[in-house]
């Protein structure tokens, strides 16, 4: 992990409200960068994968499936192109990863998804019809043909959900039904953040890791910068445990920040929170 590839993708075409686009240079503002050589990382930052605005697209309401379809392709393909470098991609709304995970893919890959949703419906199941929930189960094998004939790329049994407090009843049973392993935030609450770290490690044993961190896993409180709040996430401390048990382990080879929303936020501190918990991923340490 001594270099690191910085990437973004500023779209906001997943998700139902506006604003996430700005999510990168949101956590640019906040000095991710910065941060990031000052834990002695060689770090390039290789802009952002080009997004069209939705006010473009001819007055058109979403889901915007073919757009996003192509920024993930492209953000996949310039993954695809690195070599020795540890990843981190700028959101964005979680459809982006879709294209993170499989660029990063190179053969087997266990995906930690920390989100206080598991974006695991289909356009047959969802609500909103929304694709920034949907990622997980594409990357999965399951949804729109023209996003899984693209994006198919891991084992739904190499997937660990942390955090999840809010599914759709469809959701609940594509999970059951894939034997995605699931840790709510029952299961935090209960059995404590450090003992799930570190089942996730043994249940993930001798893969490489992707996380993909959604800020909204993180108590509203804490984090206001996020178009899908939802009370009851994360702590601080909680949060942090879990990057630094992962960092420990030295098996994270990529990350994903996304769902940061500067319009909602208050004075960046969602962006500021999710730059810490890069960090701690990264290793950085309290002693």
């Amino acid at each position: 992990m001594e270099r690191v590839a910085v990437l973004g993708l500023p779209m906001d075409l997943g998700a139902g409200r506006r604003g996430v686009d700005m999510g990168p240079s949101a956590l640019r503002y906040a000095r991710l960068l910065e941060e990031l050589e000052a834990l002695g990382l060689a770090v390039e930052d290789l802009g952002d994968v080009r997004v069209p605005l939705a006010e473009t697209l001819r007055k058109r309401k979403g889901p915007y499936l073919e757009e996003i379809r192509q920024a993930a392709l492209e953000l996949r393909d310039r993954l695809r192109g690195l070599e020795g470098v540890f990843p981190i991609v700028l959101g964005g709304d979680h459809s982006l990863s879709m294209g993170s995970v499989s660029g990063v893919a190179r053969g087997r890959i266990g995906v930690i998804w920390v989100d206080a949703h598991a974006d695991f419906n289909t356009p047959e199941t969802s609500p909103s019809g929304n694709i920034h929930g949907m990622p997980l189960a594409v990357l999965c094998g399951l949804g729109h043909p023209r996003l899984t004939e693209a994006f198919q790329a891991v084992d739904p049994k190499d997937v660990v959900l942390i955090g999840v407090r809010s599914l759709d009843p469809g959701e609940k049973r594509l999970l059951k039904e894939m034997g995605v392993r699931v840790y709510t935030m029952h299961e935090v609450d209960r059995l404590g953040m450090a003992r799930i770290a570190e089942e996730t490690l043994a249940y993930l044993e001798g893969l490489p890791l992707h996380v993909s961190l959604d800020a909204d896993v993180l108590d509203p409180a804490l984090a206001p910068g996020v178009g899908t709040p939802v009370p009851g996430g994360l702590t601080y401390r909680e949060a942090h445990l879990l990057m630094e048990v992962l960092a420990h382990s030295g098996r994270v080879q990529s990350l994903d920040l996304v769902e940061v929303n500067p319009i909602l936020d208050e004075k960046n501190r969602t962006a500021e929170m999710m730059v810490g918990l890069a960090l701690s991923l990264l290793g950085k340490r309290i002693l």
